[in-house]
């Protein structure tokens, strides 16, 4: 048998990084493993808003971590989805809900009944039979029962929050929890000779530190798996069209939505991600039919409240990386590749990928089988999710500007092309092995962009149109009903977890 693993070492800091120390510090609490992480004092915290989705919330919960400690010291708010605002159509709205909607109806997904009365001429909308939609829409926010009693109230929610204040709430916890923090730039990567592995890194002060595994969260330049091991990137841009970024932060004017804002714009989309203390914005866009200055105009023109930071300019290179497990290195965060924000993957991916390292930790064997298996997941993931965002681009009706006219011709997978053309014929959803979104969330997007079924499953013909109709007014009404009884967004915040002061 091979000897354990000993030593881990993390290259790179921020949010990254100290999720990954986090996250290692509990599953290395019961091991005689080390765990080293050495952050660059040159790299000065981005402090942008940051949305995520559900699964921050278990990632924190396993940790031990108190949510309303941490929303305090995150200035975050809550996220029930994302509204979606002139991506089909100028002047229309969908919201995508961390929700289910309505229930099945011998065992007929819900959502057949409603295409079903809209085939029959009644006036229904999707969006009414989900409680996450209906809090969105009232501005309000309560947290869901462990236990509801009905299923109708199931659902889930996320944060926005300061990134840099949550890699400084995490370093803090890191180190309470023994993991070793080094300040330095790290100027060498020392592989041996005929393995190809990593052994030290060597610090500019020319501190050599060892590891039996390192981890790379050194950011968009893995100084790790691309600088010293050379895994370069796989191209994402013929699947997604947006390369480059403009951010600015602004005051806080109005009360913060309990939902992230994306806004189509002429050249790409822009985000609203709402802070206790401010609000982020930005401005995703294609390079191929936008220059810089007219992004930052177009950002500048659709913001609200004052600017409290210089804008700020981002190249994005789209791509994932060809494996992120690579003899002793384990890549993380945007070292591991970027895909676009449009669904606030960004954490979520790192906490994936973790769970794979730890489903599959090695030994100092590093056995191929094992790390070729974490590769084919990770890469099966990211399909899936390149296709859904794909799917944002693809279904629009807009055509009026020449990056829309390119989206609605630019190539699809054939995987992402089945899909459609399956809930077109019948309206049922194609779910794959690995899929990061369920069925719910492709739906929401079907919906939001009018893509209706020309037919619908057959099984939804066995009950009463009357009695459907009036089970689904019924459920509507109560949907309503009790978001109209839970607090604003604000109340809740001001109640609960109201920040001590503002940053």
């Amino acid at each position: 048998m091979a000897d354990a693993i000993r030593k881990i070492v993390i290259v790179g800091g921020g949010t990254t990084g100290w999720m990954a120390a986090a996250s290692l510090s509990r599953y290395v609490a019961d091991k005689e493993i080390s765990v080293t992480l050495i952050e660059s004092p040159d790299i000065g915290a981005v402090g942008v808003g940051e949305a995520t989705i559900p699964n921050i919330v278990a990632f924190n919960k396993e940790l031990g971590i108190d949510e309303v400690e941490l929303i305090k010291a995150t200035q975050a708010t809550f996220k029930l989805g994302i509204e979606f605002k002139d991506w089909h159509k100028k002047g229309e709205r969908f919201f995508h809900p961390f929700a289910d909607y309505g229930l099945k109806i011998d065992n007929v997904e819900f959502h057949h009944y409603v295409n079903r009365m809209k085939a029959e001429g009644l006036d229904v909308n999707l969006q009414d039979y989900s409680f996450a939609c209906a809090l969105a829409k009232e501005g309000r926010f309560a947290q869901p029962n462990a236990g509801p009693q009905s299923p109708l109230a199931d659902y889930s929610y996320a944060y926005h929050f300061d990134a840099s204040l949550y890699a400084k709430f995490l370093n803090k916890f890191s180190v309470q929890n023994g993991i070793k923090h080094i300040s330095a730039n790290v100027c060498a990567v020392n592989l041996n000779n005929d393995s190809g592995f990593i052994e030290s890194v060597t610090l500019d002060d020319g501190l050599k530190i060892e590891a039996d595994l390192f981890i790379d969260c050194s950011g968009f330049k893995g100084l790790l798996i691309n600088g010293a091991m050379g895994v370069g990137l796989t191209d994402l841009s013929k699947w997604l069209p947006c390369d480059r970024a403009v951010a600015i932060q602004t005051e806080l004017v109005d009360e913060p939505t309990p939902y992230t804002i994306a806004s189509a714009r002429d050249a790409g989309w822009q985000w609203c991600i709402p802070l206790q203390h401010r609000m982020g914005n930005g401005y995703i866009y294609s390079s191929q039919f936008c220059d810089n200055q007219m992004a930052q105009d177009e950002l500048l023109a659709n913001i609200k409240g004052k600017a409290i930071n210089d804008i700020r300019q981002f190249d994005l290179p789209l791509g994932a990386r060809e494996v992120i497990w690579h003899k002793n290195c384990f890549a993380l965060g945007l070292a591991a590749g970027f895909l676009e924000p449009l669904e606030s993957l960004g954490l979520s991916l790192i906490q994936t990928a973790l769970t794979k390292l730890y489903t599959f930790f090695p030994d100092k064997s590093f056995n191929q089988h094992d790390i070729k298996e974490v590769n084919r997941l990770h890469n099966t993931e990211i399909e899936r999710i390149v296709d859904f965002l794909a799917l944002h681009y693809k279904l629009t009706s807009r055509d009026d500007t020449e990056f829309w006219r390119y989206c609605q011709n630019m190539p699809i997978s054939d995987s992402l092309a089945h899909k459609i053309e399956v809930f077109k014929s019948q309206g049922h959803i194609v779910q794959y092995d690995h899929e990061s979104f369920e069925e719910a969330s492709w739906l929401s997007m079907y919906h939001g962009f009018n893509v209706n079924p020309r037919r619908f499953d057959v099984r939804a013909k066995n009950i009463n149109i009357d009695t459907v109709e009036k089970n689904l007014l019924q459920m509507k009404n109560s949907m309503q009903s009790a978001a109209k009884q839970a607090m604003s967004h604000q109340e809740f915040i001001n109640k609960h977890c109201r920040a001590v002061c503002d940053i």
